[in-house]
């Protein structure tokens, strides 16, 4: 049976200590001895000055801040709040991706929006000067990336962490980065909005060029593959979202959407194993499973 095989089961991470638990820990460690440094202020002049992320740190060469600032936090609130995205987010990224590729997209995430919110200090620095932590843009990064990964996952978010709302992945990341261009434009709060989207961004082509390959590629990824083995490639234009089948994967019976979509990377995993696949073929095989099941 299809929903026998190992790749066609339920993720499981309770296995070994992943990467994403181990952010949250380090983090947390961080926090800590910040408390324990600054005297429970926060307000440090060499954590501030060489490790916060500023325009004036970067500007005395200290390049380091687009790193240590991911690990740094303002308060107990931001830090769970930023712990918890990098949970629910995280794990599924990970899992999808590999260690190594989840902790790429995080950091440079936190570095390309570091960038970002430096840039715009640079523009408004009465507004946007101050020194910047914490790992939200390495956290909107893994949001915007599983938003792409999984566009149609129905997820339930707290409001005001009160009020349960049901949204899509993808309505999400855009609302997310609707507020955040509002955050940038009217200046009306003292969040690193810009640091937001640029982790935004990061995630959404980190996962479309370097993941599925579709942006600055025409024909099929690099290696020398045959055409038949990608399942990713351009199919004519292409919204973000729009699966690569012509016909939307809820209009196909299950026999027609495992004949046209199931069975061709079937048969690229019997010849270059379940490793070769891309992150949305495996989510094409995490529906037909979901399928099977309802039969």
């Amino acid at each position: 049976m299809l929903e026998d095989r190992d790749y066609m089961r339920q993720p499981e991470y309770g296995r070994h200590l992943s990467l994403t638990v181990a952010l949250i820990i380090v983090n947390a460690i961080i926090f800590v001895f910040e408390l324990l440094v600054s005297g429970y202020s926060h307000s440090s002049y060499v954590e501030n000055h060489y490790f916060a992320l500023s325009k004036e740190g970067l500007e005395s060469g200290f390049v380091w801040q687009l790193l240590t600032f991911q690990f740094m936090h303002a308060g107990l609130l931001h830090l769970v709040v930023n712990c918890w995205a990098i949970y629910v987010f995280g794990r599924a990224i990970e899992e999808t991706l590999g260690w190594k590729k989840f902790l790429i997209l995080f950091l440079s995430s936190g570095v390309v929006g570091g960038i970002c919110q430096v840039l715009v200090a640079l523009l408004w620095p009465g507004l946007f000067g101050g020194p910047v932590v914490g790992a939200s843009a390495g956290g909107f990064g893994l949001i915007a990336a599983f938003a792409v990964l999984f566009p149609e996952r129905e997820l339930v978010m707290l409001l005001f962490f009160i009020i349960p709302v049901r949204l899509s992945a993808k309505t999400l990341l855009m609302l997310s980065a609707v507020l955040a261009v509002a955050g940038i434009v009217f200046q009306f709060d003292h969040v690193a909005n810009a640091a937001h989207l640029g982790g935004m961004l990061t995630g959404v082509v980190f996962i479309r060029q370097f993941i599925q390959g579709r942006w600055m590629q025409s024909g099929f990824p690099s290696g020398g593959a045959a055409p038949g083995e990608f399942i990713t490639g351009w199919v004519g234009k292409r919204s973000l979202w729009r699966p690569a089948s012509n016909k939307p994967d809820e209009d196909l019976s299950t026999d027609e959407f495992v004949k046209s979509e199931v069975d061709p990377i079937l048969d690229k995993i019997s010849r270059h194993g379940i490793h070769s696949l891309t992150a949305r073929e495996r989510d094409i095989l995490e529906k037909a499973r979901s399928r099977m099941a309802k039969r």
